[in-house]
């Protein structure tokens, strides 16, 4: 993992500025635009995956859009699970005070909140784990089913646990970059927010072709 080339990748290209605007300009757009740079920085990893030496793409709506509604059915799919979690802390205060008296049942609702919670949580950070595994592996086989073969998404993390770490490590520093943007009167939020999806795409990739690597290796 080369967390440089994630950050600089983007100045080798020379029509780097033309093309982040472009996409941050789209993105402006309701819902749609964020499915569109959603669908851009995938196009960075699966750019990453084949080598290309140029992974930072040109404007490419329907292309763009198209993946960025591929991430959501899978983001979608594999949050289902966050029910199991959340239904709970609604129906146990629902059952156990049907009667109007919550007194009794306040150790049992804390529990299971606090149990609960703690579930969510870390589903969360798993999934946070899983999910550019999930991408790297529809990404390279060209399948939206890829992202659900379980077996092969957890034989890329169990390859390469360091990398996906790593790329979780990616999403926080992400989250730092995006607000720098305020400094340019807030203006400049819409690029620095542009420029982490990005950044975290090449780091998408990278991890997968790490994860392949070290496979060939086994």
């Amino acid at each position: 993992m080369d967390f440089g080339k994630a950050f600089s990748f983007v100045f080798e290209d020379p029509d780097w500025l033309k093309k982040i605007v472009l996409a941050a300009l789209i993105s402006l757009i309701p819902i749609v635009g964020q499915l569109y740079l959603t669908g851009y920085g995938l196009e960075v990893a699966r750019r990453v995956i084949r080598r290309d030496p140029r992974p930072l793409p040109d404007v490419a709506f329907s292309e763009s859009l198209g993946g960025g509604f591929r991430a959501l059915v899978i983001g979608l799919v594999y949050s289902i699970p966050v029910y199991l979690f959340v239904l709970p802390i609604a129906l146990v205060p629902a059952i156990t005070g049907a009667n109007g008296d919550y007194s009794g049942a306040e150790p049992v609702i804390t529990l299971v909140s606090v149990c609960c919670s703690g579930l969510l949580v870390l589903y969360a950070l798993a999934l946070s784990i899983w999910l550019p595994a999930a991408f790297g592996n529809m990404l390279a086989r060209g399948s939206l089913g890829a992202a659900f073969r379980l077996g092969e998404v957890f034989a890329l993390i169990k390859a390469a646990p360091g990398a996906y770490l790593l790329v979780l490590v990616g999403t926080l520093i992400a989250g730092f970059i995006a607000p720098l943007g305020t400094i340019a009167c807030g203006v400049g939020v819409l690029l620095t927010y542009t420029y982490g999806v990005v950044f975290m795409g090449h780091l998408y990739g990278q991890a997968y072709n790490a994860a392949i690597a070290n496979k060939a290796l086994m």
